[in-house]
């Protein structure tokens, strides 16, 4: 195991590959995605890992976008349906890989945990370190077994505006967007650029090293620790769309950190002209 691991949350390639040569492989999930760009089916039919289904977040999980936001929470029992199609089982574990952001990985990975599932983790730096450490990639056709996975939501945090308004008053509320967009200087999709009042600029980038891999776990104690987030009091984190903030919730989880995700996100509260905004780069 690598120092830098937590086995409930994340693995490594050389980890996952011992797994999925063993008696008992985990189901693999593969959800390489681009913002606002076609889905990536096709890089999935051109390599991956063997046994991974694809899975689609902008259609599979996510709702469709609206007043929730850009990329809203997926109704429980649709979810729940493409999970079992995917071959997900209450008791089998499972493994999540995007093409190596993390990002992606990790929103699947939170909607398995806050759905109640116990044993989900995201192959830390992705296909690119699945591929670096000799993983194998295939081309076939993956033939699925039907999981039983039933949803149950509410297992882990979930932020809707005003709890997150309140949060950033009364424990702490963490940015996860880009430095730029959180000061407000560029806002190059939602309707207007800025924060959530009171809420700390986090970017999730600099939870990673360069090759996209989790910083050690006391790294990001540390760091979080730096913005307020020890775990003494509640944390929250949002982001554009709910896709992101699930990555930043989860280097949280690395550090031993509970955290609720505002899934809405900056794309739901800034849709609301009558949503106070902060610009700069200060809380409040």
């Amino acid at each position: 195991m690598t120092a830098n691991s937590a086995p409930s949350v994340i693995v490594s390639a050389a980890e996952l590959m011992d797994e999925v040569a063993g008696s008992r492989p985990p189901v693999l999930l593969d959800v390489r995605w681009q913002l606002g760009g076609p889905n990536l089916r096709s890089a999935y039919d051109a390599g991956h890992l063997p046994g991974a289904v694809y899975v689609d977040l902008d259609r599979e999980l996510a709702g469709p976008p609206g007043s929730g936001g850009r990329h809203p929470l997926p109704q429980p029992e649709e979810f729940g349906a493409v999970m079992r199609r995917a071959g997900v089982s209450a008791d089998a574990p499972v493994v999540v890989y995007d093409g190596g952001l993390g990002w992606a990985a990790a929103r699947a990975w939170w909607l398995l945990r806050w759905t109640g599932h116990t044993d989900v983790r995201v192959l830390d730096g992705g296909l690119a370190a699945w591929t670096a450490a000799g993983g194998p990639v295939r081309e076939d056709a993956v033939t699925v077994t039907e999981g039983d996975f039933k949803p149950n939501p509410g297992a882990v945090g979930l932020l809707d505006a005003d709890a997150a308004a309140a949060l950033a008053r009364s424990g702490v509320l963490l940015d996860a967007r880009a430095g730029e967009r959180y000061r407000g200087e560029v806002e190059p999709i939602d309707r207007v650029g800025g924060h959530i009042p009171g809420a700390v600029s986090a970017p999730t980038t600099e939870n990673v090293d360069a090759d996209g891999k989790f910083l050690a776990a006391a790294a990001l104690r540390a760091r979080f620790a730096g913005l307020g987030a020890s775990g003494a009091a509640p944390v929250g984190v949002y982001c554009g769309s709910g896709v992101s903030g699930a990555h930043e919730v989860l280097a949280l989880e690395v550090a031993g950190i509970p955290a609720a995700l505002y899934a809405g996100s900056w794309s739901e509260w800034s849709a609301d002209p009558a949503r106070p905004v902060a610009t700069g780069p200060d809380p409040r």
